[in-house]
């Protein structure tokens, strides 16, 4: 579980990192790695990524790095051959008793329709690989 707060706090600071080069006033930070430009989020998740941080990421974090309100999404037990896509289908559209962790009950996601989840798996399957989950 320790890998999953180091990977977590990876790409949280990968994710302030490109933000931060994403505005033409921020001057470049000195402590980034010349790899961090590397893991910009790719155009055909982007979308994705906008879905999740509007939807998800209140609960279960930028990047799926989890809450005090909701998992990680970058933890092994969420892997496709643990929860399949069907499984976040049915999270958002219908909600999910708790049943891996002790976050309770997760709610539907007001709105969710299933061309957001289309795009939201597919962002947080890319996140799972740059972590290295699958």
């Amino acid at each position: 579980m320790h890998w999953v707060v180091k990977t977590g706090l990876f790409l949280l600071i990968l994710l302030a990192i490109g933000c931060e080069s994403k505005n033409s006033d921020a001057t470049a930070d000195p402590s980034a790695t010349p790899t961090a430009s590397a893991v910009t989020v790719p155009p055909q998740f982007q979308k994705g990524e906008a879905a999740f941080n509007s939807n998800c990421a209140v609960c279960h974090g930028i990047g799926g790095v989890g809450t005090d309100t909701g998992p990680p999404f970058l933890d092994r037990v969420y892997e496709p051959n643990h929860h399949g896509d069907q499984a976040f289908y049915r999270a958002a559209m219908q909600g999910v008793r708790a049943h891996h962790w002790k976050f309770g009950n997760m709610p539907p996601v007001e709105g969710m329709t299933k061309d957001l989840m289309v795009d939201i798996i597919s962002y947080i399957r890319w996140t799972q690989r740059q972590a290295g989950i699958h």
